[in-house]
Protein backbone atom coordinates (compact mmCIF):
# COMPACT_ATOMS: atom_id res chain seq x y z
CA UNK A 1 0.00 0.00 0.00
CA UNK A 2 2.94 2.34 0.50
CA UNK A 3 3.39 2.75 -3.25
CA UNK A 4 -0.14 3.93 -4.06
CA UNK A 5 -0.33 7.30 -5.80
CA UNK A 6 -2.03 10.36 -4.41
CA UNK A 7 -4.68 11.95 -6.63
CA UNK A 8 -6.65 15.18 -6.04
CA UNK A 9 -9.96 13.34 -6.37
CA UNK A 10 -8.93 10.68 -3.88
CA UNK A 11 -7.65 13.26 -1.40
CA UNK A 12 -10.91 15.19 -1.64
CA UNK A 13 -12.88 12.05 -0.82
CA UNK A 14 -10.57 11.08 2.07
CA UNK A 15 -10.24 14.62 3.46
CA UNK A 16 -11.79 14.96 6.89
CA UNK A 17 -10.19 13.09 9.81
CA UNK A 18 -7.01 15.19 9.61
CA UNK A 19 -9.03 18.41 9.63
CA UNK A 20 -11.04 17.12 12.58
CA UNK A 21 -7.77 16.48 14.41
CA UNK A 22 -6.76 20.08 13.69
CA UNK A 23 -10.13 21.29 14.95
CA UNK A 24 -9.61 19.37 18.18
CA UNK A 25 -6.02 20.57 18.59
CA UNK A 26 -6.50 24.28 17.85
CA UNK A 27 -8.24 24.88 21.13
CA UNK A 28 -6.83 24.68 24.61
CA UNK A 29 -3.26 24.09 23.49
CA UNK A 30 -3.32 27.03 21.08
CA UNK A 31 -5.79 29.65 22.26
CA UNK A 32 -4.81 29.12 25.90
CA UNK A 33 -1.36 27.56 26.26
CA UNK A 34 0.44 29.10 23.25
CA UNK A 35 -0.74 32.63 23.96
CA UNK A 36 0.21 32.25 27.63
CA UNK A 37 3.65 30.97 26.60
CA UNK A 38 4.23 34.07 24.48
CA UNK A 39 2.87 36.41 27.15
CA UNK A 40 5.03 34.91 29.92
CA UNK A 41 8.27 34.10 28.13
CA UNK A 42 8.24 36.03 24.86
CA UNK A 43 9.92 33.95 22.17
CA UNK A 44 11.69 31.70 24.67
CA UNK A 45 9.35 28.74 24.10
CA UNK A 46 9.08 28.76 20.30
CA UNK A 47 11.61 25.92 20.15
CA UNK A 48 9.76 23.84 22.74
CA UNK A 49 6.45 24.29 20.92
CA UNK A 50 8.02 23.13 17.65
CA UNK A 51 9.78 20.20 19.35
CA UNK A 52 6.58 19.10 21.08
CA UNK A 53 4.82 19.03 17.71
CA UNK A 54 7.74 17.17 16.12
CA UNK A 55 8.07 14.57 18.87
CA UNK A 56 4.35 13.80 18.94
CA UNK A 57 4.00 13.66 15.15
CA UNK A 58 4.98 9.99 14.64
CA UNK A 59 2.75 8.80 17.49
CA UNK A 60 -0.29 10.71 16.24
CA UNK A 61 0.40 9.62 12.65
CA UNK A 62 0.12 5.99 13.77
CA UNK A 63 -3.66 6.28 14.12
CA UNK A 64 -4.09 7.15 10.44
CA UNK A 65 -1.30 4.99 9.00
CA UNK A 66 -2.25 1.83 10.88
CA UNK A 67 -5.89 1.97 9.79
CA UNK A 68 -5.05 2.82 6.17
CA UNK A 69 -2.48 0.03 6.01
CA UNK A 70 -4.42 -2.72 7.77
CA UNK A 71 -8.11 -1.78 7.61
CA UNK A 72 -8.26 -2.13 11.40
CA UNK A 73 -8.77 0.56 13.99
CA UNK A 74 -5.84 1.47 16.20
CA UNK A 75 -7.84 0.17 19.18
CA UNK A 76 -8.03 -3.23 17.52
CA UNK A 77 -4.31 -2.96 16.91
CA UNK A 78 -3.83 -2.48 20.66
CA UNK A 79 -5.89 -5.57 21.44
CA UNK A 80 -4.03 -7.76 18.95
CA UNK A 81 -0.56 -6.51 19.88
CA UNK A 82 -0.78 -7.09 23.64
CA UNK A 83 -3.75 -8.07 25.75
CA UNK A 84 -3.24 -5.25 28.24
CA UNK A 85 -2.83 -2.39 25.71
CA UNK A 86 -6.55 -1.83 25.13
CA UNK A 87 -7.54 -1.82 28.85
CA UNK A 88 -4.74 0.66 29.55
CA UNK A 89 -5.96 2.93 26.74
CA UNK A 90 -9.52 2.74 28.01
CA UNK A 91 -8.38 3.55 31.55
CA UNK A 92 -6.54 6.63 30.26
CA UNK A 93 -9.43 7.83 28.13
CA UNK A 94 -11.94 7.25 30.94
CA UNK A 95 -9.68 9.20 33.31
CA UNK A 96 -8.99 12.16 31.02
CA UNK A 97 -12.09 12.31 28.84
CA UNK A 98 -14.53 14.04 31.14
CA UNK A 99 -11.87 16.45 32.46
CA UNK A 100 -10.77 17.47 28.96
CA UNK A 101 -14.33 17.90 27.69
CA UNK A 102 -15.14 20.04 30.71
CA UNK A 103 -11.91 22.05 30.32
CA UNK A 104 -12.35 22.99 26.66
CA UNK A 105 -16.06 23.69 27.14
CA UNK A 106 -15.21 25.93 30.11
CA UNK A 107 -13.03 28.04 27.80
CA UNK A 108 -15.87 28.10 25.26
CA UNK A 109 -18.30 29.31 27.92
CA UNK A 110 -15.88 32.04 28.97
CA UNK A 111 -15.55 33.25 25.38
CA UNK A 112 -19.33 33.22 25.03
CA UNK A 113 -19.61 35.92 27.72
CA UNK A 114 -18.43 38.37 25.04
CA UNK A 115 -21.88 38.30 23.41
CA UNK A 116 -24.18 36.27 25.68
CA UNK A 117 -25.42 37.07 29.20
CA UNK A 118 -24.86 34.62 32.02
CA UNK A 119 -22.14 32.99 34.10
CA UNK A 120 -19.36 31.25 32.13
CA UNK A 121 -19.99 27.83 33.71
CA UNK A 122 -23.71 27.94 32.97
CA UNK A 123 -23.04 29.05 29.40
CA UNK A 124 -20.58 26.18 29.08
CA UNK A 125 -23.20 23.65 30.17
CA UNK A 126 -25.69 25.09 27.69
CA UNK A 127 -23.16 25.02 24.85
CA UNK A 128 -22.24 21.45 25.69
CA UNK A 129 -25.93 20.63 25.30
CA UNK A 130 -25.92 22.27 21.85
CA UNK A 131 -22.91 20.14 20.88
CA UNK A 132 -24.77 17.03 22.02
CA UNK A 133 -27.83 17.86 19.94
CA UNK A 134 -25.77 18.54 16.82
CA UNK A 135 -24.00 15.20 17.16
CA UNK A 136 -27.15 13.22 17.92
CA UNK A 137 -29.01 14.74 14.98
CA UNK A 138 -26.26 15.30 12.40
CA UNK A 139 -23.81 12.50 13.27
CA UNK A 140 -20.36 12.47 11.63
CA UNK A 141 -21.36 14.53 8.61
CA UNK A 142 -22.28 17.60 10.64
CA UNK A 143 -19.06 17.28 12.64
CA UNK A 144 -16.97 17.00 9.47
CA UNK A 145 -18.49 19.95 7.64
CA UNK A 146 -18.61 22.25 10.65
CA UNK A 147 -14.97 21.61 11.53
CA UNK A 148 -13.75 22.29 7.98
CA UNK A 149 -15.57 25.63 7.92
CA UNK A 150 -14.36 26.72 11.35
CA UNK A 151 -10.74 25.76 10.75
CA UNK A 152 -10.72 27.69 7.47
CA UNK A 153 -12.19 30.82 9.10
CA UNK A 154 -9.77 30.63 12.03
CA UNK A 155 -6.68 30.22 9.86
CA UNK A 156 -7.61 33.26 7.75
CA UNK A 157 -8.44 35.48 10.73
CA UNK A 158 -5.32 34.46 12.67
CA UNK A 159 -2.97 35.03 9.74
CA UNK A 160 -4.49 38.49 9.18
CA UNK A 161 -4.28 39.39 12.87
CA UNK A 162 -0.69 38.21 13.21
CA UNK A 163 0.38 39.98 10.04
CA UNK A 164 -1.14 43.27 11.21
CA UNK A 165 0.46 42.85 14.62
CA UNK A 166 3.94 42.23 13.20
CA UNK A 167 3.65 45.35 11.05
CA UNK A 168 2.67 47.52 14.02
CA UNK A 169 5.35 46.12 16.31
CA UNK A 170 5.20 44.93 19.96
CA UNK A 171 3.11 46.76 22.54
CA UNK A 172 5.95 46.88 25.11
CA UNK A 173 8.72 49.41 24.52
CA UNK A 174 11.46 46.94 25.45
CA UNK A 175 9.94 43.43 25.42
CA UNK A 176 13.24 41.52 25.93
CA UNK A 177 12.07 38.54 23.92
CA UNK A 178 14.03 35.85 25.79
CA UNK A 179 13.54 37.05 29.36
CA UNK A 180 12.61 35.66 31.82
CA UNK A 181 14.07 32.22 31.18
CA UNK A 182 11.50 29.42 31.12
CA UNK A 183 14.17 26.84 31.97
CA UNK A 184 13.72 26.83 35.74
CA UNK A 185 12.15 24.35 38.15
CA UNK A 186 9.50 26.94 38.97
CA UNK A 187 8.45 26.99 35.31
CA UNK A 188 8.31 23.21 34.97
CA UNK A 189 4.57 22.81 35.76
CA UNK A 190 3.73 25.26 32.98
CA UNK A 191 6.10 23.54 30.54
CA UNK A 192 4.52 20.16 31.34
CA UNK A 193 1.04 21.62 30.83
CA UNK A 194 2.12 23.17 27.53
CA UNK A 195 3.54 19.89 26.24
CA UNK A 196 0.54 17.94 27.52
CA UNK A 197 -1.82 19.57 25.05
CA UNK A 198 0.65 20.56 22.33
CA UNK A 199 -0.68 19.94 19.79
CA UNK A 200 -3.09 17.52 21.48
CA UNK A 201 -3.10 14.47 23.79
CA UNK A 202 -1.86 11.25 22.18
CA UNK A 203 -5.14 9.42 22.78
CA UNK A 204 -6.47 11.41 19.82
CA UNK A 205 -4.53 9.08 17.52
CA UNK A 206 -7.26 6.52 18.09
CA UNK A 207 -9.89 9.13 17.20
CA UNK A 208 -8.27 9.66 13.80
CA UNK A 209 -8.39 5.93 13.25
CA UNK A 210 -12.10 5.72 14.06
CA UNK A 211 -12.92 8.88 12.07
CA UNK A 212 -11.42 7.17 9.01
CA UNK A 213 -14.12 4.52 9.36
CA UNK A 214 -16.77 7.24 9.67
CA UNK A 215 -15.42 9.12 6.66
CA UNK A 216 -15.41 5.95 4.57
CA UNK A 217 -19.02 5.26 5.55
CA UNK A 218 -20.03 8.85 4.75
CA UNK A 219 -18.21 9.15 1.40
CA UNK A 220 -18.30 5.54 0.22
CA UNK A 221 -14.57 5.78 -0.52
CA UNK A 222 -11.82 3.87 1.24
CA UNK A 223 -8.79 6.13 1.26
CA UNK A 224 -5.40 4.80 0.24
CA UNK A 225 -2.44 5.12 2.57
CA UNK A 226 -1.18 8.10 0.55
CA UNK A 227 -4.57 9.86 0.71
CA UNK A 228 -5.09 9.24 4.41
CA UNK A 229 -1.60 10.46 5.30
CA UNK A 230 -1.96 13.55 3.10
CA UNK A 231 -5.16 14.41 4.96
CA UNK A 232 -3.39 13.90 8.30
CA UNK A 233 -0.34 15.93 7.27
CA UNK A 234 -2.46 18.83 6.06
CA UNK A 235 -4.31 19.01 9.35
CA UNK A 236 -1.09 18.64 11.34
CA UNK A 237 0.66 21.40 9.39
CA UNK A 238 -2.22 23.72 10.22
CA UNK A 239 -1.90 22.95 13.93
CA UNK A 240 1.86 23.66 13.94
CA UNK A 241 1.53 26.97 12.11
CA UNK A 242 -1.33 28.10 14.32
CA UNK A 243 0.59 27.20 17.50
CA UNK A 244 3.43 29.51 16.46
CA UNK A 245 1.06 32.31 15.41
CA UNK A 246 -0.78 32.25 18.73
CA UNK A 247 2.53 32.33 20.59
CA UNK A 248 3.55 35.40 18.56
CA UNK A 249 0.24 37.07 19.38
CA UNK A 250 0.81 36.54 23.08
CA UNK A 251 4.41 37.76 22.89
CA UNK A 252 3.82 40.87 20.78
CA UNK A 253 0.72 42.10 22.61
CA UNK A 254 1.35 41.14 26.25
CA UNK A 255 5.00 40.19 26.91
CA UNK A 256 6.93 42.90 28.70
CA UNK A 257 3.84 44.98 29.49
CA UNK A 258 3.49 43.76 33.07
CA UNK A 259 0.08 42.26 32.30
CA UNK A 260 -0.75 38.59 32.69
CA UNK A 261 -3.69 36.36 31.92
CA UNK A 262 -6.41 36.22 34.53
CA UNK A 263 -7.48 32.76 35.84
CA UNK A 264 -11.09 34.04 35.89
CA UNK A 265 -13.01 32.83 32.85
CA UNK A 266 -14.76 36.02 31.74
CA UNK A 267 -11.67 38.19 32.24
CA UNK A 268 -9.52 35.66 30.39
CA UNK A 269 -11.83 35.67 27.39
CA UNK A 270 -11.69 39.45 27.13
CA UNK A 271 -7.89 39.41 27.30
CA UNK A 272 -7.72 36.70 24.64
CA UNK A 273 -9.94 38.61 22.24
CA UNK A 274 -7.93 41.73 23.03
CA UNK A 275 -4.87 40.06 21.50
CA UNK A 276 -6.59 40.28 18.14
CA UNK A 277 -8.33 43.62 18.46
CA UNK A 278 -5.12 45.27 19.67
CA UNK A 279 -3.55 44.45 16.32
CA UNK A 280 -6.56 44.86 14.02
CA UNK A 281 -8.46 47.65 15.79
CA UNK A 282 -11.70 47.91 17.74
CA UNK A 283 -13.83 47.46 14.63
CA UNK A 284 -12.77 43.79 14.53
CA UNK A 285 -14.00 42.94 18.05
CA UNK A 286 -17.28 41.20 16.99
CA UNK A 287 -15.54 39.27 14.23
CA UNK A 288 -12.68 38.13 16.44
CA UNK A 289 -14.96 37.29 19.36
CA UNK A 290 -17.00 35.06 17.05
CA UNK A 291 -13.87 33.45 15.55
CA UNK A 292 -12.34 32.66 18.95
CA UNK A 293 -15.64 31.31 20.22
CA UNK A 294 -16.25 29.09 17.20
CA UNK A 295 -12.70 27.74 17.51
CA UNK A 296 -13.31 26.48 21.02
CA UNK A 297 -16.82 25.37 20.09
CA UNK A 298 -15.26 23.21 17.38
CA UNK A 299 -12.88 21.70 19.93
CA UNK A 300 -15.75 21.07 22.34
CA UNK A 301 -17.92 19.28 19.80
CA UNK A 302 -14.94 17.28 18.52
CA UNK A 303 -14.04 16.12 22.03
CA UNK A 304 -17.67 15.24 22.80
CA UNK A 305 -17.62 13.03 19.71
CA UNK A 306 -14.09 11.63 20.08
CA UNK A 307 -13.93 10.47 23.69
CA UNK A 308 -17.28 8.62 23.57
CA UNK A 309 -16.44 7.20 20.13
CA UNK A 310 -13.21 5.71 21.47
CA UNK A 311 -14.88 4.44 24.64
CA UNK A 312 -17.71 2.81 22.69
CA UNK A 313 -15.37 1.17 20.16
CA UNK A 314 -12.99 -0.05 22.87
CA UNK A 315 -15.74 -1.68 24.92
CA UNK A 316 -17.21 -3.28 21.79
CA UNK A 317 -13.78 -4.75 21.00
CA UNK A 318 -13.71 -6.30 24.45
CA UNK A 319 -17.15 -7.75 23.70
CA UNK A 320 -15.83 -9.51 20.57
CA UNK A 321 -16.65 -7.08 17.72
CA UNK A 322 -13.99 -6.34 15.07
CA UNK A 323 -13.26 -4.11 12.07
CA UNK A 324 -15.79 -1.36 11.23
CA UNK A 325 -18.32 -3.17 13.46
CA UNK A 326 -16.56 -1.66 16.49
CA UNK A 327 -18.60 1.46 15.73
CA UNK A 328 -22.26 1.27 16.60
CA UNK A 329 -24.28 4.47 16.42
CA UNK A 330 -26.53 3.63 19.34
CA UNK A 331 -23.62 2.69 21.61
CA UNK A 332 -21.79 5.85 20.59
CA UNK A 333 -24.82 7.97 21.46
CA UNK A 334 -25.15 6.34 24.89
CA UNK A 335 -21.51 7.07 25.65
CA UNK A 336 -22.00 10.66 24.49
CA UNK A 337 -24.91 11.06 26.90
CA UNK A 338 -22.78 9.69 29.73
CA UNK A 339 -19.85 12.02 28.98
CA UNK A 340 -22.24 14.95 28.62
CA UNK A 341 -23.79 14.24 32.02
CA UNK A 342 -20.45 13.89 33.81
CA UNK A 343 -18.79 16.89 32.13
CA UNK A 344 -21.90 18.97 32.73
CA UNK A 345 -21.77 18.07 36.41
CA UNK A 346 -18.12 19.13 36.60
CA UNK A 347 -18.88 22.44 34.91
CA UNK A 348 -21.86 23.14 37.12
CA UNK A 349 -20.26 22.16 40.44
CA UNK A 350 -16.53 22.90 39.92
CA UNK A 351 -15.48 25.18 42.79
CA UNK A 352 -12.19 26.42 41.33
CA UNK A 353 -11.28 28.66 38.44
CA UNK A 354 -11.31 27.84 34.75
CA UNK A 355 -7.52 28.17 34.68
CA UNK A 356 -7.13 25.44 37.29
CA UNK A 357 -9.39 23.08 35.33
CA UNK A 358 -7.45 23.63 32.10
CA UNK A 359 -4.13 23.16 33.88
CA UNK A 360 -5.31 19.89 35.46
CA UNK A 361 -6.50 18.48 32.13
CA UNK A 362 -3.21 19.37 30.41
CA UNK A 363 -1.07 17.80 33.15
CA UNK A 364 -3.08 14.55 33.19
CA UNK A 365 -2.75 14.34 29.40
CA UNK A 366 1.01 14.86 29.59
CA UNK A 367 1.86 12.31 32.27
CA UNK A 368 0.11 9.57 30.26
CA UNK A 369 1.92 10.52 27.05
CA UNK A 370 4.92 8.13 27.31
CA UNK A 371 2.64 5.13 27.85
CA UNK A 372 0.53 5.87 24.77
CA UNK A 373 3.62 6.75 22.75
CA UNK A 374 5.18 3.36 23.56
CA UNK A 375 1.98 1.50 22.70
CA UNK A 376 1.57 3.31 19.36
CA UNK A 377 5.18 2.66 18.41
CA UNK A 378 4.91 -1.03 19.22
CA UNK A 379 1.73 -1.39 17.19
CA UNK A 380 2.95 0.35 14.02
CA UNK A 381 6.30 -1.50 14.10
CA UNK A 382 4.72 -4.83 15.01
CA UNK A 383 3.73 -7.96 13.14
CA UNK A 384 0.32 -6.58 12.12
CA UNK A 385 1.84 -4.03 9.72
CA UNK A 386 3.72 -4.89 6.54
CA UNK A 387 7.39 -3.76 6.69
CA UNK A 388 6.83 -1.25 3.86
CA UNK A 389 4.06 0.47 5.85
CA UNK A 390 5.96 0.81 9.13
CA UNK A 391 7.78 3.97 10.19
CA UNK A 392 10.90 4.57 8.14
CA UNK A 393 14.34 5.17 9.67
CA UNK A 394 13.85 8.95 9.95
CA UNK A 395 10.44 8.85 11.62
CA UNK A 396 11.51 5.96 13.81
CA UNK A 397 14.50 7.96 15.07
CA UNK A 398 12.25 10.94 15.84
CA UNK A 399 9.80 8.67 17.65
CA UNK A 400 12.49 7.06 19.81
CA UNK A 401 14.05 10.41 20.70
CA UNK A 402 10.62 11.85 21.42
CA UNK A 403 9.77 8.95 23.69
CA UNK A 404 12.96 9.55 25.69
CA UNK A 405 12.42 13.32 25.96
CA UNK A 406 8.76 13.05 26.93
CA UNK A 407 9.58 10.40 29.55
CA UNK A 408 12.35 12.55 31.04
CA UNK A 409 9.97 15.48 31.37
CA UNK A 410 7.44 13.31 33.18
CA UNK A 411 10.11 12.06 35.61
CA UNK A 412 11.33 15.61 36.29
CA UNK A 413 7.77 16.73 36.91
CA UNK A 414 7.17 13.85 39.34
CA UNK A 415 10.40 14.67 41.21
CA UNK A 416 9.37 18.31 41.43
CA UNK A 417 6.00 17.37 42.93
CA UNK A 418 7.71 15.05 45.41
CA UNK A 419 10.21 17.71 46.36
CA UNK A 420 7.45 20.32 46.79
Amino acid sequence: MAGERLTPAGLRQALGPGILLAGAAIGGSHLVASTQAGARYGLGLVGLVLLANLFKYPFLLVGSRFTAATGLSLLEGYRRQRGWYLPVYLLITFTTGVANIAAVTAVTGSLATSFLPGAPNLLAVGLLGVCLLLLLLGHYRSLDRLSKLIVAVLVISTVLATGAMLVQGPVADDPQWFSPSPWTLASLPFLVALMGWMPCPLDLAAWSSLWIYARQEDSGHRGSLAEVEADFNLGYLVTVVMAVLFLLLGAWVMHGTGDSFSPAGAAFSQQLIGLYTASLGGWAYPLIAAAAFTTMFSTSITCLDGYPRAASAGVRLLRGFAGPAVHDRRDHQLWMLLHFALAGAVLGLWPGSMGTLVQLAMVVSFVTTPVLAWMNLRVIQGRQVAPADRLGPGLLAVARLGLVVLSVFVVLFALTLRGG
